[in-house]
């Protein structure tokens, strides 16, 4: 048997259950996982309360999760290139990585590198492919200077370093008390408020190139308040500002396996920091969905299956 996560109906934390289920048998192209760990995001609970249903429609129960890392159990007809025993880092595109076995087609799967931990490895994808996306989108390059907001969220910690690491000036936006770990990443900190635009146009008097809003809470104004060209602005927390011209340019964009086997390797370099703010075991899944509600996380909630 295996444990998955499961929703009956649409709703807040309490409709989230852990069940005993059949273990998933992959059929051709198809790899079982024995999942170590995996990671939780925003809009997995916004799937989950039905407010997604016009861009993710949910066929009911629904199972949970696309972030995922473990170890290859079997596979099916046809998966070349890996097999049982393999330590991997992939995704769940059916909403089925919050469980300890899941069965996805092996093209999701890339090898995790030794040197990169099961809960560093199960915050990858879904974040770290929109920081990539967010940070393309906004063509953000050496010597030019970029705000993001939401910079300590699990989005926000890998847009700011990846930007870094194109050689950009980053200003990150973050409650007080997350300052001193944006300035451990070589990010200048600011906090939210209504000093905010006074405070950024003090500390970039020339201007600000780009903007990337992972938070919403009209950081979209602010960031045309700077000055900022619509067309480098991007935003993965408020869709509704495309109208404005804004790009909305996120996981989608983000480029799939071959992104996430890229941010392995970066992590595993040391060029990339992976923060997590929790772990909380499967059993507790509703917990952590709270904790991530409150606002107040610095980089990313995982779930761990063992």
């Amino acid at each position: 048997m295996a444990s998955a996560v499961r929703f009956q109906t649409f709703g807040g934390t309490e409709v989230l259950e852990v069940v005993d289920v059949d273990r998933p048998e992959p059929g051709p192209g198809e790899v079982r996982v024995e999942v170590v760990a995996s990671s939780i995001n925003p809009g997995e609970a916004a799937i989950r309360e039905g407010r997604l249903e016009e861009i993710f429609p949910t066929t009911l129960p629904s199972g949970e999760g696309s972030d995922l890392a473990g170890r290859v159990q079997s596979t099916g007809p046809g998966v070349t290139g890996v097999e049982a025993g393999d330590e991997v880092v992939g995704f769940s595109d059916r909403r089925g990585a919050h469980a300890t076995h899941t069965v996805v087609p092996a093209e999701n799967l890339v090898p995790k590198p030794a040197g990169v931990t099961w809960e560093e490895a199960a915050t990858l994808y879904v974040a770290g492919t929109t920081a990539v996306a967010a940070v393309r989108a906004v063509g953000v390059a050496s010597g030019e200077t970029l705000v993001v907001a939401g910079a300590t969220g699990g989005v926000g910690l890998f847009a700011v370093q990846l930007a870094r690491l194109a050689g950009a000036r980053v200003i990150g936006l973050a409650r007080r008390d997350d300052h001193r770990l944006l300035e451990e990443l070589g990010v200048e900190a600011v906090e939210y408020g209504d000093a905010a635009l006074e405070r950024l146009r003090e500390l970039a008097p020339d201007g600000v190139d780009a903007f990337i809003d992972t938070a919403g809470r009209g950081s979209v104004d602010l960031a045309l308040a700077l000055g900022v060209a619509p067309e480098r602005i991007d935003t993965v927390a408020d869709p509704a500002a495309a109208a404005r011209g804004v790009k909305t340019e996120g996981n989608a964009q983000g480029g799939g396996a071959p992104t996430l086997a890229r941010l392995a390797e970066l992590v595993a370099e040391g060029a990339l920091r992976v923060v997590i703010d929790t772990v909380y075991p499967l059993q507790r899944v509703a917990e952590a969905y709270e904790h991530l509600a409150t606002r107040h996380v610095a980089g990313k909630i995982v779930l761990r299956m063992e």
